[in-house]
């Protein structure tokens, strides 16, 4: 190859004359325009010197003026950067590349992953690139690429400089290269790369071979160097571990002893994240394909080619390092919309159907909007009834009520006000998010049916599943599932006042009028206080319970108080209802009380006491009803006339089952679309967000850091859709909130698959999801547009030797570095100049071998005394 390229160059005059003569016409008025200083120059000259002209500009600047002037970093290597301008030259225009670093390499370090392919391939670190500006980059032609690197050779030997430059020649999945690197006025390198993308020989797919064909390249005979030629020889083996086959756990060789052939064909294949928690609604692709082992070989001297023979079938354990590399599937690193479907791209289209949800009154008209005139008819689809009537028995299945979720609160959930994720309505929000697209209109008909379903459960007395039961109503959470709350509730007290009525209970309050002297109901003596009458102590009663109430109903209670005022205490049937009670069961727990003595217990501040200051009151104490308490027509007075004395276990129950429960049903089947969609985005969030938080991973830190910033981030978000808020401005906040759980849902599902297959090893898993997490963190915006990022994953884990890992598998990729060098003062590199010390050496020859069995790539340099 050396010798085919030093013909080359020697032709480049003869070439560029005769391209003078054929283009002399062409170009004739081109000269009259350009016309310059220098008004016999040749086109080819003219090229050169333009050449020429950048190259001092560059080399002036330097790499920190360049990169200020804008060279763009080369992705994915950190420390490389490119500049680049275009060029005439006759009817081509050629682009002109400059690479380099923002910092200089350390010795030996091209086997590191900051290493650009064609340092790698020829020892350089900063170079240049020519070649004509087309779709394929490259010269078909040998005297086309000689006149290229021949002018770039003229003009960098013109302007000082020593970078080597490149020209890329022949078909480009050769990636084919010839180069020229002036060094000083004495030496010259020259390089040339080919590959071989067939089948390899036989001889060339072991290190005999190669070494054999390293020396081919410079011991023409036996006198031309000594017997022993001293070979530096470097190499890296790539190991790729096999995709796991999760499908291997299902069956073992026992099981499968009973089955028939075709019960083990049909057996389901089981996928790696069957037992994860967000199995049960979507199958994540494994973002970890395998692990990547990697192996190097320090630099060491070699003499004869038997030595190469030992080294291939010594262990591979003998290596100087390794360094484990996963191999992580696209997906993972690709946010466009669509490529990833998990809980993150599901909640995406809820908040498109929240952003929906304004443009009707009820959910009926999304139902009965006709969408099949419309473009986007697909966006409004809704499956057929068979899914929907599968959603529902899913929902409502007698198994639903055991369900073993147990959803993890923390300061952040609470804040949410979404329901449980185990809950009914929880339930129902995350079979929306796979019901069809998630549509308003689907979201509507499964809506319309899940209430209808309610409601049979109601009218038949059944209790609610998914419902716990409970005695109470929890305002942390959602609106709707606290009506559904309260219709569990109510269920249950209307099945047992049908209990009572069918046994023949009698009820208590039909006898209003009945005065009994017995005392019923006592919770205990009131110390230091006595009946006013009659000089009996004063025996505080059982009373009953607030009543159940739903956030609404409070409102309604605080707002029918600010409107009626509070001059006598009440503001409505229900405080009406409550005080009646509390006076029954006083009298029934104090039988000769009187109004007054229910007023000193119930409400102190409306008895104006009159006895003296040192406490030597007489009896009856002096003392008066206050001025409200006392005014003709007084409604406390008159409800103490009218209450009997009843205890709280004769009393009738201040909740109304059947009226209560009605009104829940009222409330949902008349629920507006856009206090539906409110309450299904932040009950889809905290649920998708609590099953996510599930996973086993290992407990990596900074996993669990991220988690606890997504769960802040989503309570910070969705609290405006608390209230009446403009859909318009929480849309967007709502999409980005959206990125942000993608992100965090790709990394979790990546730290599920890294701990899986490093279970044994959990520092080491640790590191590697460490380096990803870094690699993906600048990622991790909140913007809506897909962020560009294109540095590829490539840090590795420095690891001990593998065990039986490799035992069996050929390397994926091997990789080899030979070179020779020799004393500047001796042979043929010896130099009449003494230009430098007698113990500098120089590298006389370098190949750089890459390849497998089925395709080679082998680039060669050489340097020359001219």
């Amino acid at each position: 190859m050396a010798s085919s390229s030093s013909a080359r160059y020697a032709k480049h005059r003869r070439i560029g004359e005769d391209e003078e003569a054929e283009e002399a016409e062409e170009e004739a008025e081109e000269e009259l325009e350009r016309f310059d200083d220098f008004t016999i120059a040749s086109s080819w000259e003219r090229f050169i010197s333009e050449i020429e002209a950048i190259c001092r500009q560059w080399l002036a600047d330097g790499p920190k003026i360049l990169m200020q002037k804008g060279a763009d970093c080369v992705t994915p290597f950190e420390n490389l950067y490119m500049i680049k301008r275009e060029l005439k030259h006759g009817k081509r225009v050629y682009s002109m590349e400059y690479y380099f670093m923002k910092s200089a390499k350390g010795k030996n370090s091209y086997w590191d992953d900051d290493t650009h392919s064609m340092q790698l391939s020829f020892g350089v670190d900063e170079f240049l690139m020519i070649a004509p500006l087309s779709a394929s980059g490259v010269v078909l032609d040998d005297p086309e690429s000689t006149k290229l690197l021949s002018s770039v050779a003229i003009a960098l030997s013109s302007c000082g400089s020593n970078w080597p430059a490149f020209v890329p020649v022949h078909d480009p999945s050769r990636k084919a290269y010839i180069g020229i690197q002036n060094l000083g006025t004495v030496f010259t390198r020259r390089f040339e790369a080919d590959r071989i993308g067939s089948q390899v020989p036989i001889r060339l797919m072991h290190l005999e071979g190669l070494h054999e064909l390293f020396l081919s390249k410079f011991v023409l005979s036996s006198t031309d160097f000594p017997a022993r030629v001293k070979v530096h020889f470097s190499m890296k083996l790539t190991y790729r571990t096999p995709e796991y086959d999760y499908d291997n756990e299902t069956l073992d060789s026992e099981a499968t002893e009973s089955l028939t052939e075709n019960e083990v064909a049909s057996h389901p294949k089981k996928q790696w994240d069957d037992d994860c928690p967000w199995a049960e609604w979507y199958s994540a692709e494994d973002p970890v394909k395998g692990f990547e082992l990697t192996a190097i070989w320090g630099e060491r001297t070699f003499e004869e080619t038997l030595e190469m023979a030992e080294v291939e079938n010594a262990s591979s354990f003998v290596a100087d390092s390794w360094f484990l590399h996963p191999v992580v599937s696209q997906y993972m690193v690709d946010d466009s919309i669509g490529k990833f479907v998990g809980f993150a791209s599901q909640l995406h289209l809820l908040v498109n159907a929240y952003e929906s949800s304004a443009e009707a009154q009820f959910l009926e008209d999304f139902v009965a909007a006709d969408t099949s005139g419309q473009d986007n008819s697909k966006s409004t689809t809704v499956p057929p009834p068979s899914v929907i009537d599968r959603v529902m028995k899913d929902l409502f299945s007698d198994e639903a009520g055991n369900s073993n979720y147990m959803e993890a609160e923390n300061k952040y959930t609470r804040a949410m006000r979404g329901a449980p994720a185990d809950s009914l309505f929880g339930q129902f929000c995350l079979h929306a998010l796979w019901f069809g697209n998630c549509n308003i209109r689907a979201i509507a008909v499964l809506w319309i049916d899940f209430v209808r379903e309610i409601r049979w459960y109601w009218e038949e007395s059944e209790r609610l599943p998914r419902m716990k039961s409970s005695s109470t109503i929890d305002l942390s959470y959602c609106l709707i599932h606290q009506k559904l709350q309260m219709l569990a509730i109510c269920i249950e007290r209307k099945k047992s006042v049908s209990h009572e009525k069918g046994a023949g209970h009698k009820d208590e309050t039909s006898n209003t009028k009945a005065i009994t002297k017995v005392r019923k109901g006592s919770a205990g003596v009131v110390p230091k206080m006595m009946l006013l009458n009659t000089f009996q102590e004063m025996h505080a009663p059982y009373t009953q319970d607030a009543p159940l109430m739903t956030e609404d109903m409070h409102e309604e209670r605080l707002h029918a108080a600010e409107a009626f005022g509070n001059a006598i205490g009440l503001s409505g049937q229900l405080e009406r209802d409550i005080l009646s009670s509390d006076m029954s069961a006083f009298k029934a727990a104090n039988p000769d009380a009187v109004f007054e003595d229910f007023i000193r217990w119930h409400s102190p501040g409306d008895w104006v006491s009159e006895d003296k200051v040192d406490g030597n009151s007489g009896w009856p104490p002096k003392g008066k009803l206050s001025q409200r308490m006392s005014e003709h027509g007084n409604v406390w007075r008159k409800i103490w006339n009218d209450a009997p004395p009843l205890p709280v276990s004769e009393q009738k129950s201040l909740l109304d089952p059947v009226r209560e429960g009605e009104k829940v049903l009222h409330y949902l089947e008349t629920l507006r679309p856009q206090q539906l969609l409110e309450q299904m985005v932040c009950t889809a969030f905290k649920s998708s967000a609590g099953i996510l938080n599930k996973t086993t991973y290992g407990g990596f830190k900074l996993m669990k850091t991220k988690m606890d910033q997504l769960y802040a981030t989503m309570a910070s978000t969705l609290k405006s859709l608390q209230g009446n808020s403009d859909i318009s401005d929480l849309a967007g906040d709502l999409k980005r909130l959206c990125q942000v759980f993608e992100h965090i849902e790709k990394l979790l599902i990546l730290a599920a698959s890294v701990h899986r297959k490093l279970i044994d090893a959990p520092r080491l898993a640790q590191a590697v999801f460490a380096d990803y997490f870094n690699y993906y963190l600048p990622k991790m915006g909140t913007t809506l547009e897909s962020i560009c990022y294109e540095k590829e994953f490539t840090t590795k884990e420095k690891v001990l030797s593998m065990g039986n890992l490799l035992n069996g598998h050929e390397p994926l990729q091997r990789e080899i570095i030979f070179s020779v060098q020799e004393r500047i003062s001796n042979g043929h590199y010896s130099s009449p100049t003494p230009l430098c010390t007698d113990d500098e050496q120089i590298q006389t020859h370098r190949m750089y071998i890459s390849g497998t069995s089925n395709d080679l790539w082998v680039a060669l340099s050489v340097t020359s005394w001219d």
